[in-house]
């Protein structure tokens, strides 16, 4: 990888320019010259699916339109039902095999756990590959800016897995908010019914055999060696800080593209979090013990409460938007009826003049209902996504960007990602966005982690 400090166009520029602004980032004309990257329209893209016995077998499918050439996973069981649907897809085990044997290869899916999504993005990207990634995008944040650094260098069509983005859901609640159905919005509450899968937990102190399908050393990929565990492959490893990213990272990207653009946020000026790492059946209930969250450094708590300060923006007052998860939400509103509750995941839009109540990607509504129905909604001013998947197929193919890309989707990566910091810190962090550095020396060792050797970012 590159030294940030030889790119000053990329590490030392205004933190406005690091991202593109999250109101325009689907809206404006393409600066890219299409060049012989991109398919013409007409032409049928070659597309290999690395990760596929999980999440990355619904991205390939929805992109099945397309020429489905390769198909990779490390757990050929896992797989195996992918596998079968395409019979024509020559199938591997090693991502780095297949990119090389594969010339043909024009765009790149990625459904692996969070640990390796860095290291095999860029290496497609380095080869000239396009590439859909699923969230999010990365672990750390400094594999976030290099992703999204190098998509834009090498002019590349690139997707993050954030299917509601541009929905017409998201645009709505973007419109009502910025028309001011609300006033000027000074608070956010978001909410999710995440973690499914058990956080909280000690490691794994027995050592099973791995399944005779599963290349172990290949599926930790970049992570630090350790031994095999059912607890970790193929669902459960989102709550381990050396492969996942919490609840925070699995449905952050989901939510975050819908606040972001309705108030026009880029980077926030400090973030603090408070969280519990109880786990039913892990203390002795009868001696009421209750643990810290630094005594279990490896996993995400089982609930968090992460705030973040947004500076103003213009006109726009400063923005405090707290998230909330384990099934913990905000105050109940006042202006929600009695008869009502707060659905297990939705976002809060405080302002001046009222509140409004989303869907966790969208779809607004202002409270109470007696005003809902009073309230005349702007005409539509945001271009609809023609398809999550079709956005990414198009621009590999010489379109606009897709409205999720690396650029985008890696600021809205680096904002969950600052507060998983505050989760494992347990105090107020303040963030600079061009040193990418916190308060916390602590706290900073987590922006870049080492990866094991023999899987560091190709340069």
């Amino acid at each position: 990888m590159k030294n940030p400090a030889q790119k000053p166009d990329a590490a030392r520029q205004p933190s406005r320019r690091i991202f593109l602004p999250a109101a325009a980032a689907f809206a404006v004309t393409s600066r890219r010259a299409f060049g012989s990257r991109r398919k013409s329209p007409n032409e049928t893209l070659n597309i290999a699916g690395i990760g596929v016995g999980g999440m990355g077998a619904g991205y390939v499918r929805e992109c099945a339109s397309e020429n489905i050439v390769a198909l990779c996973d490390v757990d050929s069981e896992y797989a195996a039902r992918t596998y079968s649907l395409y019979p024509n897809a020559k199938t591997y085990r090693d991502y780095r095999k297949m990119l090389d044997q594969r010339k043909d290869i024009d765009a790149v899916i990625i459904g692996t756990p969070d640990h390796s999504h860095a290291v095999i993005a860029l290496a497609a990207m380095k080869m000239g590959k396009h590439v859909y990634c699923a969230k999010p995008l990365t672990r750390t944040i400094e594999e976030a800016r290099t992703l999204a650094r190098v998509a834009r260098e090498e002019d590349l069509a690139t997707q993050m897995s954030v299917q509601s983005s541009m929905s017409d859901k998201a645009c709505s609640t973007v419109e009502w908010i910025q028309a001011g159905a609300v006033g000027p919005v000074r608070e956010v509450h978001v909410w999710s019914d995440r973690p499914i899968w058990p956080q909280g937990a000690p490691r794994p102190k027995d050592t099973p055999a791995a399944p005779k399908s599963l290349d172990w050393n290949l599926w930790l990929g970049p992570a630090p060696e350790r031994p095999y565990h059912p607890a970790y492959h193929p669902f459960s490893w989102r709550g381990w800080w050396d492969f996942g990213t919490g609840a925070m990272g699995d449905m952050g990207c989901h939510t975050l593209h819908v606040i972001v653009r309705a108030l026009n946020l880029e980077h926030p000026v400090s973030v603090s979090a408070t969280s519990a790492a109880v786990v039913r059946g892990l203390y002795a209930p009868t001696k009421g013990l209750r643990p810290k969250p630094a005594s279990l450094p490896e996993t995400a708590p089982h609930s968090a409460i992460i705030t973040w300060n947004f500076p103003a923006r213009g006109d726009a007052p400063p923005v405090r938007v707290t998230w909330y998860d384990g099934g913990l939400k905000p105050p109940r509103p006042l202006e929600l009826e009695p008869e009502r509750e707060l659905d297990g995941d939705g976002i809060l839009f405080v302002g001046d003049k009222g509140v409004l109540l989303s869907g966790f990607t969208g779809g607004p509504a202002l409270l109470p209902e007696s005003r809902n129905k009073e309230y005349q909604p702007p005409e539509p001013s945001l271009p609809r996504t023609i398809g999550h998947y079709q956005e990414w197929i198009e621009a590999c193919k010489g379109g606009k960007p897709a409205s999720c890309e690396f650029g985008f989707g890696g600021m809205l990566t680096e904002i969950g990602l600052l507060g998983n910091l505050a989760v494992r810190a347990g105090k107020l962090l303040t963030w600079d966005p061009v040193s990418r550095k916190t308060n916390d020396a602590d706290a900073n060792r987590y922006i870049s982690e080492p990866a094991r050797p023999g899987w560091e970012l190709p340069a």
